[in-house]
């Protein structure tokens, strides 16, 4: 693709960066084909393609966000599935989160959409705020059905809709906190996290055992927190840069210290933002090679733990488990192998769901500002899984898990739970009270 940026416009990192990514697309349309947009709405501007050409015209004018510009970036769901099918290489994910920093930096957004922004961005990154929101949303969901008929009001219904019932006890299984083996043969960092250590606090507890069995210490250092895709996704590109240096320092100090085989995520949609640390932070002297030094020991949970000895499995399995791929995971990783492998070597039988590369909708916080696709997409998404026939739905994403479970008539686990229970853990909360 050809650009006309000037000289004045290149000394501009961002500009410099986006001129790269938009010369190398070729306009094929590749992309269209798998983009859960495109798909769905059939608009070429809801495409990779059509987001591309807004993009280049905007930063290449010197303009401002338009309401069309922001209609259709807003509508990405950054699931990355563009960039798995592009022959050509375009870094699709790294242009759309500069358009997104351009649009926070250049258009006021509606005084209810900036509000709702900033109150996700304030609250989910935080544990504290973010269980003590989820305790206080209990009486507004006795309203949600009035909230659903009051036109406006789609995005909160959403958003209450996707809140837990009852929330699970503390966990000990969250920073600062350390789990020494006898005989050690490895020794990793569990990140913690924001959202999952509050709606799911038995994934961690599920990777600490099954890590701990194979010789694994496992620490959680202090002052580690949210990896910072969920402000970065809103644009929000400071507070995401300040997120990931606070996890970089809590993490080199380990690194100094007694030293780390891998930095260990077990939410695929943070694991594909620590990756990127050292992109995120290159412009940064003071942190550029330590973030990129904490990118080169990241690892999903489940990269790690097949490299492990696990043994033989302790328990009967065989069930028929769905394989949900997170497009974080398949998309954003290149993560395709190892959890199914996994999952059948612990004896269960996985399945392949058609469309697997389509996204479910959860995408951080797009099914809270984008409810409608959202719904969409997980119905779909839901349908394709049915077509299994499983007696239960396998992914290493937490957004996937609450996104499924709202509507799944299975129940819904993280791989690292159904592993955990194969070699020796507890049954997992969700398979409680279900017979074999």
């Amino acid at each position: 693709m050809q650009t006309t940026f000037s000289r004045e416009q290149l000394a501009q990192p961002l500009i410099a960066e986006s001129d790269r990514i938009l010369r190398k697309c070729v306009h094929c349309g590749f992309c269209t084909a798998t983009c859960p947009t495109f798909v769905l709405l059939g608009d070429e501007l809801d495409s990779p393609r059509g987001r591309i050409y807004l993009i280049k015209d905007m930063l290449e004018n010197d303009r401002p966000a338009t309401e069309k510009v922001v209609k259709h970036i807003d509508r990405c769901l950054t699931c990355l599935a563009c960039m798995t099918t592009c022959p050509s290489g375009v870094d699709y994910m790294h242009l759309v989160d500069g358009a997104r920093a351009h649009i926070e930096e250049t258009y006021r957004r509606p005084w209810a959409d900036r509000m709702l922004r900033d109150t996700l961005a304030f609250v989910l990154p935080d544990r504290r705020r973010f269980r003590a929101s989820l305790a206080g949303s209990w009486f507004a969901r006795l309203a949600l059905p009035l909230i659903r008929r009051i036109p406006g009001l789609e995005k909160i219904a959403a958003m209450l809709a996707l809140t837990p019932s009852r929330l699970p006890p503390r966990s000990e299984a969250i920073a600062p906190a350390r789990f020494p083996v006898t005989g050690r043969k490895g020794r990793v960092v569990l990140m913690t996290g924001c959202a999952q250590a509050v709606l799911a606090p038995g994934i961690n507890e599920a990777a600490v055992r099954l890590l701990n069995r194979a010789g694994i210490e496992v620490v959680m250092p202090e002052g580690e927190g949210c990896c910072g895709a969920l402000v970065h996704h809103l644009g929000k590109a400071d507070d995401a840069r300040a997120q990931a240096r606070r996890n970089v320092d809590a993490w080199m100090r380990e690194i100094e210290g007694e030293g780390l085989d891998a930095i260990l995520v077990s939410a695929s949609g943070c694991g594909t933002t620590v990756k990127d640390y050292g992109h995120l932070l290159a412009g940064d002297p003071a942190y550029a090679e330590k973030a990129a030094r904490v990118a080169g020991l990241a690892r999903d949970v489940s990269e790690y733990v097949e490299t492990l000895d696990l043994g033989p499995p302790v328990r009967e399995t065989g069930q028929a488990v769905a394989y949900h791929a997170a497009c974080s995971m398949q998309h954003g990783q290149q993560i395709t192998r190892q959890p199914k492998e996994l999952l059948a070597t612990a004896g269960f039988d996985v399945r392949e769901v058609p469309e697997g590369h389509l996204c479910c909708g959860s995408a951080g916080v797009y099914n809270i500002l984008q409810p409608e696709i959202a719904g969409r997409l997980r119905d779909r998404k839901l349908a394709n899984i049915a077509r299994t026939e499983p007696q239960m739905i396998a992914t290493g994403n937490i957004g996937c898990m609450t996104q499924l479970a709202a509507k799944a008539e299975v129940p819904v686990v993280h791989t690292v739970e159904l592993l955990d229970w194969a070699y020796g853990g507890p049954q997992p909360a969700a398979l409680e009270g279900r017979e074999k």
